[in-house]
């Protein structure tokens, strides 16, 4: 069996049919039903219905054209590691954000990035946090920076910092140029523009309303962090967003509140799927230790699994704050493996 007839079945399963398939893959279509035939041969079993006026796949083809596709992923991920652990100096780092990371943490994030990997192509995706989860666990992802707790059990975070939330106000508001802090019969008082109830920062908001007992007069609701902010700037009502994005050249204001600000989830932390890296090593290590059996499997892997994380350790460096790039306190980096 060859690498190609895994990739004929899928493109079979995927186009309903032989013809499209045989289009798709640019071959003839009795190139492409003999070389499903000789795959069918080589397993003993029949992977498709050819009865039908669609080509179906029959119960066995469903679950190996499953494994099939697991196996074409891993092996493209393991292609990605082999130049991992060749260098940094050139290749592509899929990143997702959630959407109020994007509105201040990327500018700052990839100016630093790259200018320290300028041959390294990004591709930046804003996601919610289930897009995120699976992107990561498909593999179409390779890091994305979010906030606990995920759902899976396959994605290991990276703590980065605590996010603080607070009251944002644009310069048409009357407490733009307040210098108090505000209490909770305060807070009660104003008019708010919210993101939608699905934002899962939205839930930490309304937690923080439940703890100080406040019925909030929620007059506005978007399902968009960007339009939120322009409907901040231009109007006399109050938002709850992450403190940094208040700053100066948006013409936004954060006001102090009394007692414990509300904080987004647990912690934001950059996630990403370890044990998608511990496959790779798996995968890598056992064809070196063929090649090369008088070498130590675990020098490899090692190597391999330094690599893998290099590029979350650094990510993660270069959110540290700084002077010129505003970002939230409290930075501290801890790995963890599953």
């Amino acid at each position: 069996m060859l690498l190609r007839h895994l990739r004929y079945l899928i493109a079979v399963a995927d186009n309903g049919g032989f013809t499209r398939a045989a289009e798709a893959l640019h071959v003839s279509q009795p190139t492409l039903s003999q070389q499903i035939r000789q795959l069918e041969e080589t397993l003993g079993v029949t992977l498709f219905d050819r009865t039908s006026r669609t080509v179906k796949p029959t119960d066995a083809g469903a679950a190996y054209i499953e494994c099939a596709r697991r196996v074409l992923v891993e092996l493209e991920a393991g292609k990605r590691a082999l130049h991992d652990v060749k260098d940094l100096s050139r290749g592509t780092l899929r990143l997702a954000m959630t959407p109020t990371f994007m509105a201040y943490l990327v500018g700052p994030l990839v100016r630093d990035y790259t200018a320290r990997f300028p041959n390294i192509h990004l591709e930046i995706f804003e996601l919610s946090m289930d897009g995120i989860e699976a992107g990561l666990a498909d593999d179409s992802l390779d890091i994305a920076i979010a906030f606990t707790p995920v759902r899976s059990p396959e994605i290991e975070c990276i703590p980065a910092f605590i996010e603080t939330l607070g009251i944002v106000v644009g310069r048409d508001h009357p407490l733009f140029e307040s210098q108090g802090a505000l209490a909770p019969s305060e807070v009660a008082q104003l008019e708010f523009a919210l993101l939608a109830p699905e934002f899962i920062t939205r839930s930490s908001i309304d937690e923080y309303f439940r703890q100080q007992s406040i019925t909030p007069k929620v007059v506005i609701e978007v399902n968009s962090v960007s339009t939120l902010l322009e409907v901040i700037r231009h109007t006399a009502v109050a938002t709850i967003l992450p403190e940094a994005i208040a700053t100066e050249d948006r013409a936004l204001r954060k006001i102090p509140l009394q007692g414990e600000a509300p904080q987004r989830g647990r912690r934001c932390c950059v996630v990403a799927i370890i044990t998608t890296v511990l496959r790779r090593w798996r995968l890598l290590s056992g064809c070196w230790e063929q090649r090369f059996p008088d070498h130590h499997k675990s020098n490899v892997g090692a190597g391999l699994l330094a690599k893998a994380v290099g590029q979350s350790t650094m990510m993660l460096k270069l959110m540290a704050p700084s002077r010129a790039s505003p970002l939230p306190q409290g930075f501290r980096v801890s790995i963890g493996l599953v």
